[in-house]
């Protein structure tokens, strides 16, 4: 295979490579005040059939940044089963498995490590839904639970695609 060269197992994938940037996104959780900020997501290909992943959060008037991510999104060879292991710059580590279908990826958290002196409140469930509504247009959903709170929305945002 070439550099560059996407492999066939990522066809059903195709749809969400490249790289996504949101200006507008909101985030809140019955725990704290609602909040907005600014994302920008990439899934690369290196050949394989995995999607490179990396997430970049900011503040929108600060500039600061926010929350920071990076994993790898794997689909199994003729199938529509994905796996996606994300690690958080927070302490958090999560593999979410779960489907792709026409232009819809939904993962759930089937494992979550975390570091001993990681954040409180322990998340326990991640759920995240990622749909291309329109071209170049792809809405996020992401919902978490904690040892405190039920599964519940945590961030919604709409995001443009950025040719690279």
């Amino acid at each position: 295979m070439q550099p560059g060269a996407i492999h066939e197992a990522l066809n059903p994938l195709k749809w969400i490579m490249g790289t996504w940037r949101s200006i507008n996104a909101e985030g809140s959780f019955p725990t704290i005040e609602p909040f907005t900020f600014c994302e920008e997501i990439s899934f690369t290909s290196v050949g394989q059939p995995v999607l490179n992943y990396n997430s970049v959060t900011w503040h929108p008037t600060k500039l600061t940044p926010m929350h920071l991510e990076s994993g790898f999104l794997r689909i199994k060879p003729g199938t529509n089963s994905v796996s996606f292991m994300v690690a958080h710059n927070f302490g958090l580590t999560s593999l979410e498995e779960g489907t792709v279908t026409e232009n819809i990826l939904q993962v759930k958290t089937s494992h979550i490590g975390r570091m001993r002196f990681g954040k409180d409140p322990k998340v326990c469930e991640i759920a995240r839904s990622y749909k291309l509504i329109e071209e170049g247009k792809l809405e996020l959903i992401l919902l978490i639970s904690t040892v405190n709170t039920p599964l519940d929305q945590h961030l919604k945002l709409e995001k443009n695609t950025i040719l690279v």
